[in-house]
């Protein structure tokens, strides 16, 4: 297998184009690049079986109900999702895939507060007002903000209370919190 390396834009698009879990960004651009029959065509004067491709892990979740919002399972991807810099990276990551899949919906994080704190803001100084050491960060490609500066325990509780708000059932939620 060769690397490329791929201006930022183009890796946003490629990851946009996500359709199942574990899908890597070769399966995403022989797809939309229309190149499944070409190499199955191949495959198939080579060897007479062709190989299935089963993503590792868990089978993916069934679609969440919410009609008016898409499905964070089909922008999540794991091989993405394990080059994140961190828990930190990964929490980002998430919540990006999160708000991408639910931009109607996604104000609703703003209620997901902690005893002391707020944990999500539209603003990064709500987010400083809130307590010490927030450490906010901005969600990526969305006007919203989270506090990063928890352990990872309390991030997975972050996560699984977005997916929960957002319409996931709690199966589905423990998935997401199990991504970190």
């Amino acid at each position: 297998m060769k690397k490329i390396e791929i201006d930022d834009e183009l890796y946003q698009y490629i990851a946009s184009n996500t359709q199942s879990i574990g899908e890597s960004a070769s399966q995403i651009l022989r797809r939309l690049l229309n190149l499944n029959s070409v190499v199955q065509n191949a495959q198939e004067t080579v060897q007479p079986a062709e190989a299935v491709v089963q993503p590792q892990g868990e089978a993916e979740p069934a679609a969440v109900s919410n009609d008016a919002s898409g499905n964070v399972f089909d922008i999540l991807n794991k091989e993405e999702l394990a080059m994140q810099k961190g828990v930190v990276g990964r929490f980002l990551f998430i919540l990006a895939a999160f708000h991408r899949s639910h931009k109607a919906d996604f104000h609703k994080v703003l209620e997901i507060k902690g005893r002391d704190r707020i944990y999500f803001s539209t603003s990064k100084a709500a987010l400083l007002e809130s307590g010490s050491s927030t450490n906010p960060k901005n969600i990526a490609d969305s006007q919203y903000w989270v506090m990063t500066n928890s352990n990872t325990t309390r991030k997975k509780m972050m996560l699984h209370e977005v997916a929960l708000i957002l319409g996931y059932s709690a199966q589905q939620a423990e998935t997401i919190r199990d991504y970190l």
